[in-house]
């Protein structure tokens, strides 16, 4: 039936309404009882009226019938979510909803809620719990980023919280330039929140999260006590030491409990890709790597395929945005070709990303080749995964099951999955997910397989070493629906 112009607004004014009505809850579930809710992988926190209505319309991608999430569901499960006195977890509105049509039996919304979280009802707790200090050492792209996400996800203050950032001294006014660098990203865009600074104290004040800047070049001399810092989880993004030995610096130093390599370690180092292998960090763990944004983007997928249709063998060719490492004009460079411009060129290099995932999943060991282009954007890469199956399939089999794996498998924090024709690189810039599956690019040939994988390869790898941080620090809440 045709819509008439005053009924589409008026239907569009109401949902609104109820988003509004959202935006109170969603904030007091986060601050009181640490509750992070989300619309498939889409945070809430911190959002807009309109953010909101649009998590809800990108859920018909995910419902399988191309039904957008009513807002009057979701505001019903946080309503009655509002009233369980919850403790910390990780909800999915989207995810409860489809299960409630799903699996409801008759049961009304917020019984089936009450049901559904009854492992954190009522564990509201009126205690506050002393959080994890994170440093982060280095403050580069990946540094500024997991910035942004530690404050994002402060909360409380009883999870992971921003402490420290040690780098060198560049200039006089460097704490300022330091401070603009996080306010303001080319690719990433402003900071969502505020940034004091304070140059007497070297400290930022980042959305109330006091933070010491303390400078250093050598990572074995900084006693971190001093500023009040106990057995805190460092991170050290400046790749220069990949190794046990070089990383055990950060461990001389008072303070430090831990460290985790935002690189891919060397030697018998474990490399971490959460989702994948994060079940092997122990508490005798003391240094770990969270390994490399392409072998994060390409294990989850590899499993998943290798799990229902077997891996023969493979070539992973990676297309890779441009990085620091690179000169924008031509210049002198140890590597190969990498001293022709970033911007000008497309530049064919190595990636130790095949080798890399046989150490997150020991069954394809020796199985995988690996290339990488570097091409002239500045962020988000793409692998292309050419495949022998064990197992013949079809193009619509195979993305059917990866479009399940994104849903409702536990690599949904990982893998996304996206259908469209008209998807480009800067459509992903910002995904919280460590690889995105483009359907519509899939081919398939009897057991020949070739699949597309976009991913962030600064935000979706940054957030793919905070859910390492996590585990490290025992700070990982449960999630539902279960």
């Amino acid at each position: 039936m045709t819509q008439k112009p005053d009924q589409c607004l008026g239907e569009w004014i109401d949902r609104e309404a109820l988003a509004e009505a959202m935006i109170p809850l969603i904030g007091q579930l986060y601050r009181n009882n640490n509750v992070v809710t989300s619309i498939f992988g889409r945070s809430l926190i911190n959002r807009s009226v309109i953010s909101i209505l649009k998590a809800h319309r990108f859920a018909r991608h995910r419902m399988g019938d191309d039904t957008e999430l009513s807002v009057h569901d979701s505001f019903q499960i946080l309503k009655a979510m509002s009233e369980l006195k919850l403790g910390t977890a990780s909800v999915d509105l989207g995810k409860l909803v489809a299960k409630f049509k799903r699996e409801g039996e008759g049961r009304g919304l917020e019984q089936f809620v009450r049901e559904e979280l009854a492992d954190v009802a009522g564990k509201q707790s009126d205690v506050k719990r002393k959080g994890t200090d994170v440093v982060l050492y280095g403050f580069g792209r990946i540094g500024r980023l997991l910035a942004r996400i530690l404050v994002e996800k402060t909360g409380g203050g009883d999870g992971l919280r921003l402490r420290a950032i040690v780098v060198r001294k560049g200039a006089d006014n460097d704490l300022v330039k330091r401070a603009s660098l996080l306010r303001r990203d080319s690719v990433h865009g402003p900071f969502d929140g505020t940034i004091v600074v304070d140059e007497a104290n070297n400290t930022l004040t980042i959305n109330g999260n006091l933070v010491q800047v303390i400078y250093s070049n050598d990572p074995a001399s900084v006693d971190y006590t001093q500023y009040g810092i106990e057995h805190a989880l460092l991170v050290d993004n400046t790749g220069k030491w990949r190794d046990a030995d070089g990383l055990a610096q950060h461990l001389k130093c008072p303070g430090v409990n831990r460290v985790v390599l935002t690189a891919p370690g060397k030697g018998k180092l474990k490399n971490i890709v959460h989702g994948i292998n994060h079940g092997e960090i122990t508490d005798d763990d003391k240094i770990i790597s969270a390994a490399s944004c392409t072998t994060n983007a390409i294990v989850p997928v590899l499993k998943a395929v290798n799990d229902k249709y077997g891996i023969v063998n493979g070539h992973v060719e990676t297309v890779h945005s441009y990085t620091n490492d690179q000169n924008l004009i031509d210049n002198f460079h140890k590597g190969d070709r990498r001293g022709r411009s970033a911007a000008l060129n497309m530049v064919i290099t190595e990636t130790g990303a095949a080798t890399a995932a046989a150490k997150a999943l020991p069954e394809l060991a020796g199985k995988l080749t690996g290339n990488a282009i570097r091409v002239p954007t500045p962020n988000v890469s793409m692998a292309i995964l050419n495949l022998n199956l064990e197992k013949a399939t079809s193009r619509e089999e195979i993305n059917d099951y990866l479009r399940h794996m994104a849903m409702h498998s536990d690599l949904h924090k990982q893998i996304d999955y996206v259908n469209s024709q008209e998807v480009v690189s800067t459509d992903f810039v910002g995904s919280r997910h460590a690889g995105v599956v483009d359907a519509e690019a899939t081919i398939v040939n009897d057991n020949r397989a070739v699949l597309y994988v976009w991913y962030d390869n600064e935000f979706g790898y940054s957030c793919q070493v905070v859910r390492v941080m996590e585990d490290m620090a025992g700070v990982n809440p449960p999630a539902f629906p279960r």
